[in-house]
């Protein structure tokens, strides 16, 4: 792939809708909805009202409820749909994705029932045999900065080096900067573990704890997030980078971020299932959480924050219950289990 002639984006959400934006200043973009409401109006209007309100889309980008349409002649198609969603979706486009066509992740989860990454859902689902390559694309991305034209980077991860250099020229722009990362495992754990890290920063944040205790979590966090990786199979420096610690920093501390969110609200008593009625979006550490937990049980890494949002989340224990566990635990080096 050298020049993208056009691109379905498949998930409308708000961060779905910025990354077509991005593309369709350039190419043909097709965004797919689930809602045909929603894409007509994206159409009539050249705004999501519903997820990204206030924002005018290109000219070049066009809704459709239609996958078969959206995906049946796209050179690229990102992937941008809930991780509980995402497979189910997916298996429906397949029989019209092209073969060589790049498939871009850029949904942040791991799938509760098979513990894969979005990635690994993509080479399960679609035929084995078939050339095109995976990618993910991933970085500190609150969606109404990108899509204003703040200034943000992003990372483009892809084993196929010359598949990673035309992506980045494809989402590339004048205040949207991706660099190359070829650790695809590395930049999906860290972008589905940092919910979780997340979570428990804004309980912190819900419960009055101040800067201190939220740093020492977000630190602390990225140690637990590296561990993980590690053992996966990413690369150490990964987490140092825009897809670890960038992610990590802005969804910890963004009044943007849903999972923060979710977690300030616990963190003030009211129940999980009271803040999830709410929310328009996806939350993903709410459910990518127990996924979590189950890896780092199946390779022997201990995570004790993650653990510790498990509780809140699934058992209902109370956050600040909780908090002497963790501060009371054994004394260790600061680098224990980094190494």
């Amino acid at each position: 792939m050298t020049v993208a002639p056009s691109v379905a984006v498949i998930g409308a959400g708000s961060w779905g809708t910025t990354v077509a934006a991005i593309v369709g200043g350039r190419v043909p973009t097709t965004l797919w909805s689930r809602d045909p409401e929603l894409a007509r109006t994206v159409n009539s209007t050249h705004e999501n009202v519903r997820y990204l309100p206030g924002i005018e889309l290109p000219a070049m980008l066009h809704g459709t409820s239609d996958l078969d349409r959206a995906c049946g002649d796209a050179e690229v198609v990102v992937m941008a749909v809930p991780s509980h969603g995402f497979r189910s979706v997916l298996g429906q486009a397949a029989a019209v994705i092209a073969p060589h066509a790049p498939v871009v992740s850029v949904s942040k989860g791991v799938e509760r029932d098979t513990l894969l990454r979005m990635t690994e859902v993509v080479l399960d689902v679609l035929p084995a045999d078939r050339p095109g390559p995976v990618a993910v694309l991933t970085g500190p991305n609150p969606a109404r900065e990108v899509a204003e034209g703040q200034p943000a980077a992003s990372v483009v991860a892809c084993e196929d080096f010359d598949c990673a250099t035309d992506l980045q020229r494809l989402f590339m722009t004048h205040s949207f900067r991706v660099y190359t990362n070829p650790d695809v495992v590395g930049c999906e754990i860290a972008g589905a573990v940092k919910n979780v890290i997340a979570i428990a920063v804004g309980t912190a944040a819900g419960l009055g704890y101040g800067d201190n205790a939220q740093a020492a979590l977000v630190t602390r966090g990225l140690a637990e997030i590296t561990r993980l990786g590690v053992a996966l199979g990413g690369e150490p420096l990964t987490f140092a980078g825009l897809a670890g610690l960038g992610d990590l920093v802005a969804t910890c501390t963004s009044a943007q971020s849903r999972n923060r969110g979710v977690g300030f609200e616990l963190g003030r008593g009211r129940s999980l299932d009271e803040i999830v009625d709410e929310m328009d979006m996806v939350a993903e550490g709410v459910r990518s959480t127990a996924a979590v937990l189950e890896l780092a049980a199946r390779t022997g890494v201990e995570m004790p924050i993650a653990t510790i949002v498990g509780a809140v989340l699934y058992d209902g224990r109370n956050p600040a219950d909780l908090v002497a566990e963790l501060m009371l635990r054994e004394a260790k080096p600061e680098l224990h289990g980094l190494r």
